[in-house]
C-alpha cells in the first residue's frame, strides 16, 4: 500500500497508519511530502527518518521515477493522510507536480482504491468541487471526522477509530477501536 503525508494538519493520521498496517504485516510504500515534512516537525515530536523507518519503502517527493509512480507496479491502493487541499486539487486536475500527485494519479488511471483524508475547514467550493470530482473518479473522500459513539477518552483514540475505518476501506480490518453494535452501547 502506498502511503502519503502531505502539509495538511493531521500528520499522525499517516504515522499511526503506518504503524497499523506495519503490525499487518503489509508492504507500505511512504511518499512524505516537503511541507508533509515539515508539519510533522510541528506537530509531531517523531523526526522524518522514524517516519521513514516505518514504512518498508520510502521515496522522496521529487522522485519521479519511483516504483510507485508506474501502473505496472501492483498495489493494493493508496491512501494519502492527511491530504491537503493543494494536493486534493493537484490530483483532481491530472497535475503531478511531485511523488504523491503521480502515484495517485496512477492509482486513479489503474483503477484501484485512492482514499484520501482531506483536511480542511471550512470547506469552500473549489474543495468540494474537487473532493465531488476525485469520488465520480472512485476516489474515497474519509475527512477525519471523529466518531462519539464509542466515548472516546483520547486524541489516541479517536485517531485510532480514523485509521481503522480508513483500512476497511481496502478490506483490512482491525480493532484499533470499538466498533458501533459493540457492548459499548448498552450503557
Amino acid at each position: 500500500m502506498i502511503v502519503g503525508i502531505t502539509g495538511a494538519t493531521g500528520a499522525i493520521f499517516g504515522i499511526r497508519l503506518l504503524e497499523a498496517l506495519r503490525s499487518s504485516s503489509i508492504e507500505t510504500h511512504l511518499i512524505v511530502s516537503k511541507w508533509g515534512a515539515h508539519t510533522l516537525a510541528q506537530e509531531t515530536s517523531y523526526a522524518l527518518d522514524q517516519v521513514r523507518q516505518m514504512a518498508t519503502y520510502s521515496y522522496p517527493p521529487t522522485d519521479q521515477g519511483a516504483a510507485v509512480s508506474s501502473g505496472s507496479f501492483l498495489t493494493t491502493g493508496m491512501v494519502i493522510a492527511p491530504c491537503s487541499a493543494r494536493t486534493l486539487a493537484a490530483i483532481a486536475t491530472g497535475q503531478g507536480d511531485n511523488l504523491i500527485h503521480r502515484a495517485a494519479d496512477v492509482i486513479l488511471k489503474e483503477r484501484r482504491k485512492l482514499v484520501l483524508l482531506v483536511r480542511e475547514t471550512p470547506l469552500n467550493e473549489i474543495h468540494l468541487e474537487n473532493m465531488l470530482k476525485l469520488s465520480r473518479m472512485g476516489a474515497v473522500i474519509l475527512p477525519p471526522v471523529p466518531a462519539f459513539y464509542n466515548r472516546p477518552q483520547s486524541l489516541e483514540q479517536m485517531v485510532d477509530h480514523l485509521v481503522m475505518r480508513t483500512l476497511d476501506q481496502f478490506g483490512i480490518h482491525t480493532d484499533l477501536a470499538e466498533r458501533w453494535g459493540s457492548e459499548m452501547l448498552t450503557d
